[in-house]
Parts: structure tokens; sequence; C-alpha cells
């Protein structure tokens, strides 16, 4: 009966060892499927909140100043892909009209066409008119043509530093979100002064979503720019050729006019 009765005793020791253990198994079990889910939670909740709104917010002030430099940036874009092209530099019709006239020795004709135009070519056709009316039957060939190439160059320069603008932008922006960066490191760095676990945590990552986001809107806004300069650059340099082409050509019909 002893034997029983100790055998008894050491079977229900020993289930209550198994019990003990499967249950310690099945709490570690299920804190690791609820660390899962949390990770998983936290992960969806991230995604969902890359949005465009979640993104101007992490960036600061400085992605608003961003998103002004890129509005700015596509509004010079479309407007150079307009002006910039032979029929706002130097119309075909135009420039046949004015030969005409100033060949026929109409010089009212020419400045009144002129007037309603308002392309460097009617600029450059005025300036060489008008050194006529002041200069008379004593008017100089060659001070025509230096007053004609002045006038051209004045007009070129003037193109030049319109598209000059986004060259600027191209070169602030990524300065701009340089500045973002240093003050979200700023950010980070205080928070890590914090004595709560929880708030120095949260500074932190706060810090760094402003100093990615701010260099990386710099660097969208800059490489656009840079690359709508460089061909409009490319552009200018054409039409720069053909407005001297033109320019020589008034010389030369102002120089053999009628009388």
């Amino acid at each position: 009966m002893k034997k029983i009765k100790y055998l008894f005793l050491f079977l229900l020791f020993t289930s209550g060892m198994v019990m003990a253990q499967t249950t310690n198994a099945t709490e570690e079990i299920a804190k690791e499927v609820g660390l899962r889910h949390e990770a998983q939670s936290s992960v969806e909740t991230l995604t969902r909140r890359l949005d465009l709104q979640e993104i101007m917010d992490s960036g600061g002030v400085i992605f608003y100043v961003l998103a002004v430099m890129s509005v700015a940036a596509v509004m010079l874009i479309l407007m150079f892909s307009i002006s910039l092209n032979n029929r706002r530099i130097a119309p075909a019709s135009f420039v046949r009209e004015i030969e005409i006239s100033l060949k026929n020795g109409d010089f009212e004709e020419a400045v009144k066409s002129c007037e309603g135009n308002s392309s460097p070519v009617s600029a450059i056709t005025l300036s060489a008119l008008s050194y006529l009316e002041r200069a008379g039957d004593d008017a100089d060939p060659e001070l025509l043509r230096q007053v004609v190439e002045g006038e051209g160059v004045r007009q070129v320069g003037r193109l030049q530093s319109q598209i000059t603008y986004l060259m600027d932008i191209g070169v602030i922006a990524p300065m701009v979100g340089l500045l973002g960066t240093v003050m979200g490191m700023l950010t980070s760095f205080s928070g890590v002064a914090l004595n709560t676990a929880q708030a120095k945590s949260v500074v932190l990552a706060d810090g760094i979503a402003q100093a990615l986001i701010t260099t990386a809107g710099g660097l969208i806004v800059a490489i656009p720019a840079m690359i709508a300069y460089s061909l409009f650059r490319g552009r200018l340099s054409k039409l720069t050729a053909n407005l001297e082409l033109v320019a020589a050509e008034i010389v030369t019909t102002l120089a053999h006019r009628k009388k």
C-alpha cells in the first residue's frame, strides 16, 4: 500500500510539473503572437500614415518652403517652354514685313509694326531706327552696327537672366533641404537629452523623419530645375545665333535702303 501511495504521489507531482511547463509555454507563445500582431499593426499604421499630408507635417516649415519653390520652378518651366521659340524671339512674318518697310525707306510703317510687336527683333529694329532719326544724313554704318549689336546683347542678356532663376532654384533647394536636415538632427539630439524613454524615442523619430524628408525634398526640387535650365540654355544659344543673323540682315537692309 505504501508503494502504491508513493507511486500515486509521484504521478501527481509529475503531472503538476508537466502542466506548469505547458502553461508557461502557452503563455510564451501567446506573448510572441501578441508581439507579432502588435508589430504588424505598427507597420500597417506607418503605411497608412505615409500620405502627402503626413510627409509635409513631418518635414515641418522647411518642407512648405520647398513646396513653394517647386511651384515656382514649374511655373518658370511652363513659361520658358512657351516663350523661348523662334515665333516669340524672331517671328519670320514680322521680319519679312520689317525688311520690306526698311528697303522702301518707310520708317513710320516700320515703327508702327515694331510698336505692335514685343519680340527682341522689334526692340533691335527700334534702336536702329532711333539712331538713324537722331543722326539723319550723317549716320555712320559702323555706329549703326554697334547700336544694333548692343541692343541685341541687351535682349539676349534679359533672356539669360530669366532662365537663371531656374538655376537659382536648383542651387538653393538642396541648401534649404540641408537646413531642414540640420534642424531635424538638432531635434533628435534634444530628444536624447530628455528623461522619459518614450518621449525620447518619439522625438528622436520625428527629428530623423524631418531630416530625411527635407533632404529628399530639396533634391526632388533641384534636379528637375537644373535639367530644365540646361535644356533652356541650349535652346537659348540656338535662338541667339538666329537673332544675330536677323540683326545683321537689318543692318544690311538699312545700309542699302532707298533714300
